[in-house]
């Protein structure tokens, strides 16, 4: 059994367990090339995040529709779905299926449309912060966590339910979802992170 083990882990380096982690990336590109929702779940610089959105641009949105889903980039691929007017990319490890990586964007556009009856382009631009709490509530650091839509939609009910309790009048219930994402994501948004105000025009930190 251990020599059988050890012929298995020499014989293909992709096995081992760092090549099946999970996504390093999530990307949503329209064919117009715009970024409507980008999440790095591994280390990269500013420098590699955008080699890696100039690549899905130049790689990934002239391809025909009959053709490879996975495009092989060296260390990672990219393996994409396209919904209406929208490319969903994964970048995953070489080593990991990419069947797998298909059903998981599959998974998330279903809760996606699951919770925006019918999800369109808009509802991303507009309501970015609730597709990335779905993405967070289904995705741990690019691991599948949960693969229940039903689950998934429950929690972020609970949570906006929570918010709404906890908001006083006059505040903006949006600003209070915004408190768990990062900068980048809340500039995306618009917001100013750490200069929001309350009902009074008091700054809140």
């Amino acid at each position: 059994l251990a020599s059988s083990r050890s012929t298995m882990d020499g014989g293909n380096a992709s096995t081992s367990p760092a090549a099946a982690c999970g996504w390093n990336f999530i990307v949503l590109m329209s064919r117009q090339g715009k970024i409507r929702l980008s999440e790095f779940f591994s280390s990269y610089t500013d420098s590699e995040k955008r080699r890696i959105l100039r690549d899905i641009a130049a790689d990934v949105l002239p391809r025909q529709p009959k053709m490879c889903n996975i495009i092989e980039k060296g260390t990672y691929k990219f393996v994409y779905r396209r919904y209406a007017s929208l490319y969903f990319v994964a970048g995953v490890p070489e080593g990991m299926n990419e069947l797998i990586v298909l059903e998981q964007i599959h998974l998330f556009v279903e809760a996606l449309d699951s919770y925006f009856s019918s999800v369109c382009e808009l509802d991303l631009v507009f309501s970015l912060h609730k597709s990335l709490l779905i993405l967070f509530e289904m995705f741990i650091g690019g691991m599948l966590c949960e693969s229940s839509k039903r689950e998934v939609l429950k929690q972020i009910v609970e949570a906006e339910e929570l918010v709404e309790e906890m908001t006083k009048p006059g505040e903006d219930t949006a600003s209070q979802l915004d408190d768990g994402l990062s900068f980048q994501e809340q500039f995306q948004l618009g917001r100013k992170p750490g200069r929001r105000t309350g009902p009074q025009g008091s700054a809140r930190m």
